[in-house]
């Protein structure tokens, strides 16, 4: 019988990356979206195209009932949950030095999406995981998209940044709770090319955010969703003792400027 995953926000960018990744693998997939339906269509004919089944579920991330409604179709469905990828998220661009242009509601909001949601989210799939593992030693597996900003503070808001630092600590939690039965670990990616990127920057400054990630960092390339994807799919599909970690991707941007030396 075919693995089933749900990848959160999966319409576009890396979430739709999992869906397919995961589509490639032979797992049946629940694919997950607000308001990008067209882009959720698209993904949806892209993962049936691999051979697998799939489902369509609109569904705010930032609402438990919602929540609830996602792991629930899928249980109806498939009658199993083996993954879930948590990568909806949000964000308000905003320069981190101007504290004013931060409202309390914008943090509610950011907090709501980027981590009420996964917690949210993986207590409505655990019941089901768990019970898989009771009863078949079948471990489930829960991914958390972090970011970078999470580890650093950098980012496009100080709300965005501490909602992912919030997620990482959420990872720790929910692995010491959620074992043996299902492992929990986190992706915290850096730049990721994507139209979501590139719609909220604008043609210009998202060039030269891409042209200075592929002439600082140590791989020199800028970060694309599918690369993004292959660490969430690891930790999904591959990591059978690993649970609590963080996997930095971001082609060693971490690590800081570039050494002057054969440079």
């Amino acid at each position: 019988m075919a693995k089933v995953a749900i990848v959160t926000g999966s319409a576009t960018g890396l979430g739709a990356a999992c869906a397919v990744d995961l589509a490639g693998k032979g797992w049946n997939v629940a694919i997950n979206y607000t308001k990008s339906k067209k882009e959720a269509d698209e993904t949806y004919e892209k993962v049936k195209a691999k051979g697998v089944e799939a489902i369509l579920v609109q569904a705010d991330m930032g609402q438990d009932a919602d929540c609830r409604k996602l792991a629930a179709e899928t249980l109806k469905t498939w009658g199993r949950i083996d993954g879930l990828i948590n990568n909806a998220g949000t964000t308000k661009f905003q320069s981190q030095g101007d504290l004013d242009g931060v409202s309390a509601e914008d943090f509610d909001r950011i907090l709501r999406v980027n981590v009420t949601g996964p917690y949210m989210m993986s207590r409505a799939v655990y019941p089901t995981m768990k019970k898989q593992w009771d009863e078949k030693q079948e471990r489930g597996a829960i991914v958390n998209i972090s970011s970078i900003a999470g580890v650093m503070g950098v980012g496009t808001s100080i709300p965005y940044a501490a909602s992912k630092g919030a997620l990482n600590t959420l990872t720790l939690s929910l692995a010491r709770w959620f074992g043996p039965a299902v492992r929990v670990n986190t992706v915290c990616p850096g730049f990721i090319q994507t139209r979501w990127l590139l719609g909220a920057l604008g043609q210009d400054d998202y060039e030269k955010l891409k042209a200075a990630q592929e002439a600082s960092t140590p791989l020199r390339q800028a970060g694309t969703p599918e690369q993004m994807a292959e660490a969430a799919i690891f930790f999904l599909t591959s990591a059978s003792n690993i649970t609590g970690e963080f996997l930095i991707v971001d082609a060693g941007t971490h690590l800081g400027g570039l050494p002057m030396k054969g440079r």
